[in-house]
């Protein structure tokens, strides 16, 4: 048992319970006329139920689990991948209005996907396309919002 994550499970207990609490300071309506409050309410309580599973599981664990590598991977590659993953989003704002969202969309995923260590290129294709042709169709066929077209006109 880690007091650190303990303390941090609190904080985000804490957390949840002021959003909660402030939410309540608003309209929260229903499921299907909800106020401005009903989302910080979902998210106060979700946030307050997670921690303390969170911090539940901390106390009655059985056995200690060793990690042999952190997941947020501290080698000599990670520096890079950062830099890589920053550039390509710079680029990609950049050039958004130009490409139009599909193409967009499309590209930066696989540009990602290959940035974060996705070795096989059948597989970022298919992601690829899937995630932009969902998400085109989401967000401008289904919501209609108006999103750049770029030099396709889709």
């Amino acid at each position: 048992m880690n007091r650190d994550d303990i303390i941090g499970g609190m904080v985000i207990f804490i957390f949840g319970a002021v959003t909660t609490f402030l939410s309540l300071r608003m309209p929260i309506g229903n499921f299907r006329m909800p106020g401005t409050g009903m989302f910080p309410l979902l998210l106060g309580i979700l946030l307050m139920v997670l921690s303390t599973l969170f911090i539940l599981n901390l106390f009655f664990k059985n056995k200690k689990i060793e990690l042999r590598e952190k997941w947020f991977c501290l080698s000599e590659l990670f520096p890079a991948q950062l830099i890589l993953f920053f550039g390509a989003m710079v680029l990609a704002t950049a050039f958004f209005k130009q490409l139009g969202y599909p193409l967009f969309s499309f590209l930066l995923m696989i540009t990602l996907l290959r940035i974060l260590g996705t070795k096989n290129w059948g597989f970022i294709f298919l992601l690829s396309l899937v995630t932009g042709l969902v998400s085109y169709f989401l967000f401008v066929q289904w919501l209609k919002i108006p999103l750049p077209k770029g030099w396709l006109g889709l």
